[in-house]
């Protein structure tokens, strides 16, 4: 199984997090493209504020990786006009991949309304500049009913408002990878959310980010039937090695 292609290999730490300059980390991006350019690997993922230069570095390199970026990371609490402006600005900087985080404390709080305004003016406008959209719905903040609702809302709301042929550009994502979980649970895809998503996601293409750590758990989740899988350890899996990472 050639794994590379389903992967989205992620560094999303800020400088602060990380405890590095703004020049290291885009040292670092550099790194992530070229080992993603080296090894076949989809896409990468980074944050906003990197895209142009990453792009730059791509394009010069010759190379289709695909660059993404995270809007609304990672509390998805923005609000609807700011997550547009963030989208707006990474698609102006040359991102082919939009991975929004859909507020899901307003999803908890019954707010139905405001969530579907994110997510129809969000898709349609990376749809309208023919980029993949991706929603991450943070399954490590609901329950096993909350994701599947959630999940078969997400993809009732694209049926209606988006033609079929958009649908596979519309991804349903499990996780940030920054929620904090008590009691050592685990913040990113499990086995038992991803099959929750897969049962109730339509048309719409799954997503599994975070906590997928070995070969073994890539493969299991592929043939599960995930279109992607988000990782900070794209290297190791493609090697056959397992994964120190946390996401």
């Amino acid at each position: 199984m050639n794994i590379a292609q389903y992967l989205d290999s992620t560094y999303l730490k800020t400088p602060a997090q990380s405890g590095i300059s703004n020049e290291e980390t885009l040292q670092k991006d550099k790194e992530l493209a070229q080992e993603a350019i080296d090894n076949d690997i989809f896409a990468i993922m980074i944050r906003p504020d990197y895209v142009a230069e990453i792009k730059k570095y791509i394009r010069e390199k010759n190379s289709n990786v695909a660059v993404g970026t995270v809007i609304g990371f990672p509390e998805g609490t923005y609000s609807v006009d700011e997550k547009l402006a963030e989208a707006s600005k990474a698609i102006e900087d040359g991102a082919d991949e939009l991975d929004f985080v859909i507020n899901y404390n307003a999803y908890l709080q019954g707010n139905l309304e405001l969530v579907k305004e994110e997510f129809v003016k969000g898709t349609q406008l990376g749809l309208q500049h023919q980029k993949i959209v991706k929603w991450i719905i943070e399954i490590a903040a609901l329950t096993d009913a909350q994701i599947a609702d959630l999940t078969r809302t997400i993809s009732d709301w694209a049926e209606e408002s988006f033609a079929e042929s958009d649908l596979p550009h519309i991804f349903v994502k499990s996780s940030t990878g920054f929620y904090e979980t008590t009691d050592g649970r685990p913040n990113g895809a499990t086995f038992e959310g991803i099959q929750i998503m897969l049962d109730n996601a339509g048309k719409l293409p799954v997503k599994a980010a975070g906590g997928v750590r070995t070969p073994d758990d890539a493969e299991k989740m592929i043939k599960m039937g995930v279109k992607r899988i988000g990782t900070s350890s794209a290297l190791a899996l493609i090697q056959d090695k397992n994964s120190s990472e946390g996401y």
